[in-house]
């Protein structure tokens, strides 16, 4: 099951937080023994490195953040490479479509991204300069100050992290991006289900990503695809691991993984009523040059 680092944050007592209604704002140490993990966020959020060092992997890419760094990350599923060589903490601002949106609003001048300059990263890394690292350290400070913080103060925090980012010419693919959610009131069903089909998700965490309910995800999904959530995922995820099958080395079982499959059985039956033979077989025709109807 993949972690919900957002809700996990939120409910955590032992975690030092800021939580209103637009954002929510945490000191992080991940407790996780393992080398490399998945998680799922339904937020975006941005993230300060205070001490150690992660890779994160999305759509391809790695991006490394080391002390000092900071990134902008995108709803989606990641999987996270860690080091424990020293240890790990991060200051993680959680902010909503909603709270960038009226920033964006109340600041017309900062610019709006035209329809081809909308960004499709799942990642922005952010140029910290001095002023930016300043903010962030004060913004730690107040996680240790105890007692409660003014919501208004916090916020005026935030938004000046935003104004610190989009003022940075180094960071106007980001500004670009926050410009676009200025301009949508919901995600792309298209984009968001393109890019996490292959994890293994469940329809409500599917739902959450497309900033919908259950029940407006699977009629927003049947009007838009012309079919129910479980058939395309289904077919998706089917071409997927053809395509892996062909071009790449990985065995059977990794593939039914890597394609969002629970277990290799249901994988090879369904891949079998589809494509008329077993995986295997599948890619050994396929190798040999012999084509499949």
């Amino acid at each position: 099951m993949l972690l919900d680092i957002f809700r996990h944050l939120k409910a955590d007592p032992k975690i030092n937080k800021l939580i209103g209604s637009d954002y929510l704002f945490a000191e992080y140490r991940c407790p996780i023994e393992k080398d490399e993990f998945q998680f799922i966020t339904e937020h975006d959020f941005i993230t300060f490195v205070v001490t150690g060092r992660k890779d994160w992997f999305a759509q391809g890419k790695m991006y490394e953040a080391k002390a000092g760094d900071a990134i902008y990350v995108r709803k989606g599923v990641y999987t996270i490479k860690q080091y424990f060589d020293i240890e790990h903490c991060v200051l993680t601002c959680f902010i909503t479509d909603d709270f960038i949106r009226n920033f964006m609003r109340e600041n017309t001048s900062l610019g709006s991204a035209s329809r081809d300059d909308i960004q499709h990263d799942q990642i922005f890394p952010i140029d910290v300069d001095d002023t930016l690292k300043a903010l962030f350290l004060s913004m730690f400070n107040y996680l240790h100050r105890g007692g409660d913080i003014p919501r208004n103060l916090v916020e005026l925090k935030f938004k000046e992290l935003l104004f610190n980012i989009v003022l940075n010419e180094s960071n106007r693919k980001l500004a670009q991006f926050f410009s676009s959610i200025n301009r949508t009131t919901k995600w792309n069903f298209e984009e968001v289900m393109m890019k996490n089909f292959h994890f293994d998700l469940e329809l409500d965490e599917f739902a959450r990503l497309c900033g919908r309910s259950l029940s407006t995800f699977k009629r927003d999904f049947r009007n838009f695809f012309q079919q129910t959530p479980g058939q395309w995922l289904s077919d998706r995820r089917l071409e997927y691991a053809s395509t892996l099958l062909m071009n790449s080395d990985m065995n059977v079982n990794e593939i039914c993984y890597e394609s969002g499959f629970r277990n290799s059985s249901h994988f090879n039956k369904i891949f079998k009523e589809r494509y008329q033979l077993p995986p295997k077989q599948f890619r050994e025709r396929r190798k040999s040059g012999v084509l499949i109807e």
